[in-house]
């Protein structure tokens, strides 16, 4: 590729990208500036707020989805075990507690220093794995906050295949 083609993908905003993605899926979304993209998405068990955040200086996309829930004081410590357990068992991303509203949060960056710029592969597969993950372990949460499960419950019950719908 000769090198003006590779600089003009290179300025390219991924966002921008990014948007057309979105738009395809008829997603509600906002954009609070040429660098920040919020997207709301209704899943299964709750609302999936999503973050896309791009840091032209780093050349990389913070992402973030915060699931809809508010953990009470009195489970946090519970949740932060969860969290850590089923951190564990990812491949892409990680989960933690906001600081400011203790709501569920998964989170990735991705680096693109060196790549002439993002592909829509590399965005789809950032939102189905925090989906297919926030679907996955939400009920898990509920179990700890709300069903009164140990961690360990709550961690054997995600890891269930069902098979069909009740």
């Amino acid at each position: 590729m000769p090198t003006l083609q590779m600089e003009l993908e290179a300025s390219r905003n991924p966002l921008d990208l990014l948007e057309e993605f979105i738009n395809a899926n008829d997603w509600p979304f906002q954009r609070a500036s040429d660098d920040e993209l919020v997207v709301e998405i209704r899943g299964r068990w709750c609302d999936y707020h999503m973050c896309f955040v791009w840091e032209n200086d780093l050349r990389a996309i913070f992402f973030s989805c915060q699931l809809d829930q508010k953990i009470p004081r009195s489970h946090r410590q519970a949740v932060h075990e969860l969290l850590a357990q089923v951190n564990d068992l990812l491949w892409l991303g990680h989960f933690g507690l906001t600081s400011e509203s203790a709501m569920p949060m998964f989170r990735h960056t991705i680096p693109l220093r060196g790549m002439p710029g993002a592909s829509i592969e590399q965005l789809e597969d950032v939102v189905d794995t925090a989906l297919t993950e926030c679907e996955r372990f939400y009920p898990a949460l509920q179990l700890v906050v709300w069903g009164g499960r140990s961690v360990s419950e709550a961690i054997a019950a995600a890891h269930m295949d069902t098979i069909g719908e009740a």
